[in-house]
């Protein structure tokens, strides 16, 4: 195991890997990840799935042979996902048995086409969840304002959601709010919801990408470039730690009620100006998940500095900074109103490219 990468999981943080593929589920990549990285779990998105699927041949003879049987593309690409995702969920079996249940977890999204739909992702949420019938499974659900009814009533159903999407504490706010609420209508139903859990996914990089660039307009070589992204999700934590302190939480945890825990995406740095860790090591406190792709994993497994827990500290400055971003002129709500609005169109746009890409297979 290397040290760094420990060091991040006994301060409490879950280092879950930001890809999957068909290659590294027959290769044992993954397994390998699990056995000597730290690895305790598993996003996807539809980027993910455009480029494993794209860039190898472990799938044409599947997407033939559906397509023989009378399949439309899409339904060949649920069971092209499906399938992967059910194999990693059985990978992580016996992480998600060690862990109570906490991690072991295999995230699967619905249609990024339907992020402003709430009935039809309610739909496709529940059929997931039945199609691959894994316990370890997350469903990953976009932060919507039309998602976050779709949220309350999956977790209603007693389905785990990955929260994706995430750019401001004031939606993370409106999450935490589903997530609550959905617990509240299954207790009222009188249903279990001591097997339910949740992630919310803040996206970090985008926000230092997109602060960064309307600082260079109007204010070059700024002191305040590179900390938005950091400062955003400290505060983050912030809400995090207020929500396990209400007295609605402590109810529901009286019931059985798992915590939904902080996930840190979109952590590859893209500025390479910038230390290729410090959206890992920089984001170290207990109870968070850190999804990365394996090039982050690479970078702090060879370089990462642990400190520990690295945002508590850092809450009054967190404070501070967005003070001094909104006094330099920027409009963090129009910041995250793009990126939000930006985010779903990236994420249509890869399950376009799929689409188009299973398509043409022939």
């Amino acid at each position: 195991m290397s040290s760094n990468l420990q060091d991040v999981s006994a301060a409490g943080v879950s280092i879950w890997l930001d890809d999957l593929s068909r290659d590294r589920l027959q290769s044992g990549s993954l397994a390998e990840l699990i056995k000597t990285s730290n690895v305790v779990g598993v996003t996807t998105n539809p980027s993910i799935f455009s480029a494993a699927i794209k860039g190898s041949a472990l799938y044409k003879d599947d997407v033939l042979a559906l397509k023989a049987e009378g399949a439309d593309t899409a339904a060949i690409i649920t069971e092209l996902t499906t399938s992967d995702v059910t194999a990693a969920c059985d990978l992580f079996t016996s992480t998600y048995e060690a862990s109570g249940h906490i991690d072991g977890r295999v995230s699967i999204e619905v249609d990024p086409f339907l992020a402003h739909e709430t009935a039809p992702t309610v739909e496709q949420g529940k059929s997931l969840w039945s199609l691959i019938n894994r316990p370890n499974l997350l469903v990953k659900v976009p932060a919507t304002l039309e998602g976050l009814p779709a949220i309350r009533e999956l977790t209603a159903s007693g389905i785990s959601i990955n929260v994706t999407l995430i750019f401001s504490v004031e939606r993370y706010e409106k999450v935490m709010d589903a997530y609550l609420s959905g617990l509240e209508d299954r207790l009222a139903s009188g249903l279990p919801i001591n097997e339910i859990h949740s992630v919310a996914s803040f996206f970090v990089s985008r926000i230092d990408t997109e602060i960064d660039k309307r600082l260079d307009a109007i204010a070059p070589s700024s002191p305040l470039r590179g900390k938005s992204a950091i400062a955003n999700a400290v505060l983050a934590y912030e809400a995090y730690l207020e929500f396990i302190a209400s007295p609605r939480w402590a109810a529901l945890e009286a019931k059985g009620a798992n915590q939904q825990r902080p996930l840190w995406a979109s952590t590859g740095v893209k500025d390479k100006a910038y230390d290729s860790t410090r959206y890992v090591v920089e984001l170290v406190a207990p109870h968070c998940v850190n999804t990365m792709p394996e090039a982050t994993l690479n970078e702090v497994r060879a370089h990462g500095v642990v400190r520990g827990d690295t945002i508590t500290s850092a809450i009054p400055s967190a404070h501070e900074h967005f003070g001094a971003l909104a006094a330099a002129g920027i409009d963090f709500a129009d910041v995250v109103a793009f990126l939000e609005k930006d985010g779903v169109k990236k994420f249509a746009d890869a399950w376009q490219e799929l689409l188009d890409n299973v398509s043409a297979v022939s």
